[in-house]
């Protein structure tokens, strides 16, 4: 235990200090803590030791945390209001280039992999969502302004790990681990239709809720002032369980109450960053209070609070999570003979479904290139196959997937976390140089 307090500490304090240098490297801190993982695992101190298949409803249970912790805050990122035309763009890729990640997912497991079809759309599920927890350096970074790329991953990412959950349902389903109904109708109406619709109903109305009562609390009686943390995990449990007690989904929930509660501050707020009103609080004894409760700032309060404490909660989910993984990559859950299935779905399926997804969008060349590449995979991946496994996929097939998903997410971990900070600096600069406007309108 003493030796656990001491590897913990170097670690929280080993980022803490060299955490703005590691941002300016090209790598993120993912491979930093998938290294951590190796470390401690069997084949380092032997500290932990996880298996993907005894301990699948503890990975499931603390992946489906850290999850939902980065959609919340995925939603609150997203200041665009929901009926704005810029939300094609995320719906697509969530939705039409999930099917079509899924599908060509699927015909490579049957034909190639000799995977039996329930297994293969459920292989397709675990690893058509792009990650809302890895991919927080190509997300949108500062809520108030507006960047095409950046809208469009955060907005994917946000919403196709709700939309994964139906095809997984659909594949244990025809393996007989799930009921789908005569002809798949129950599946259709219940796990694809009311899950999705109603995740994103309960999800909105929770935030919009929950935003008016504490505006109104705070700017008419000066009440609900302080424990904002306590405010965020509350709307992120409330959504979630809400959702899940409906039989919608909670996933999709807990973003949508996200994108709620901001879309109420930019209500209230208006387009711009009310920066005079804010400069005039400053820092003066109360200012938290009188930035809270002043009917001017207390929407952008709440919502830039809330996101704080929410992006706090993500940097230590990922750091868990992601130790967690790297201390799994052992016992044959890893394969080089798979790294042709890697490079197929990185170059060629992720690409053509981007494009598919994107036709007929405004969305330029450029930033239909970065966003074929930056299809980050990674915690939802480790969540659904835990997910699968825990209800009831063979171990054979299960074997064989975890194999796959895990190089594929070791893969992704080291592309696209070498790639990530100087492609996308050399995207700002150009943006920059070209005249790009990353205002909301």
């Amino acid at each position: 235990m003493h030796l656990w307090f001491l590897l913990v500490g170097l670690v929280l304090l080993g980022m803490a200090l060299t955490g703005s240098f590691v941002r300016r490297l090209p790598l993120s801190t993912a491979i930093i803590y998938v290294g951590i993982g190796l470390a401690i695992g069997p084949h380092g101190l032997a500290l932990i030791t996880v298996s993907p298949f005894d301990s699948a409803h503890l990975i499931e249970a603390i992946t489906e945390i850290a999850i939902i912790i980065s959609l919340f805050g995925a939603g609150l990122k997203l200041r665009v209001p929901p009926r704005d035309g810029r939300w094609l763009v995320p719906f697509r890729l969530a939705f039409l280039s999930m099917a079509v990640t899924v599908t060509a997912i699927a015909i490579i497991g049957v034909l190639l992999l000799h995977l039996p079809v329930g297994a293969a759309i459920v292989l397709g599920g675990i690893l058509a969502p792009t990650d809302p927890v890895l991919a927080a350096d190509v997300q949108v970074e500062q809520p108030f302004s507006y960047n095409p790329l950046r809208f469009g991953l955060t907005g994917e990412a946000g919403l196709n790990d709700g939309t994964a959950m139906p095809v997984v349902l659909l594949g244990l389903g025809l393996l007989g681990l799930h009921d789908i109904g005569p002809h798949a109708m129950r599946w259709v109406f219940l796990d694809l239709i009311w899950k999705t619709a109603g995740g994103l109903a309960i999800g909105m109305l929770l935030g919009y809720v929950v935003a008016r009562l504490v505006l109104h609390l705070r700017r008419e009686h000066r009440e609900a002032v302080g424990l904002d943390d306590f405010l965020a995990l509350g709307l992120i449990a409330l959504s979630y369980g809400c959702a899940e007690l409906c039989a919608a989904n909670g996933f999709l929930a807990v973003f949508a109450a996200g994108v709620a509660l901001r879309r109420e501050e930019r209500n209230e707020t208006g387009k711009e960053f009310p920066g005079q009103a804010a400069a005039s609080i400053g820092f003066a004894p109360g200012w938290r209070t009188e930035a809270a409760t002043n009917p001017e700032t207390a929407p952008v309060y709440m919502a830039q609070t809330l996101l704080h404490f929410n992006q706090h909660l993500e940097n230590v989910g990922e750091l868990v999570v992601v130790v967690l993984v790297g201390s799994m990559l052992w016992n044959g859950t890893l394969s080089a003979s798979h790294l042709w299935f890697v490079l197929l779905l990185f170059l060629v399926i992720r690409p053509i479904s981007v494009e598919i997804g994107l036709l007929g969008t405004q969305v330029r060349g450029l930033e239909r290139r970065l966003m074929s590449w930056f299809g980050v995979r990674g915690i939802g991946s480790v969540f659904y196959l835990s997910f699968a496994i825990a209800h009831g996929l063979p171990r054979d097939i299960a074997a064989r997937n975890a194999q796959l998903t895990f190089t594929v997410i070791v893969a992704s971990v080291l592309a696209h976390g070498i790639s990530v900070t100087p492609v996308m600096n050399w995207y700002e600069r150009r943006t920059e140089r070209a005249g790009g406007s990353e205002t909301e309108d």
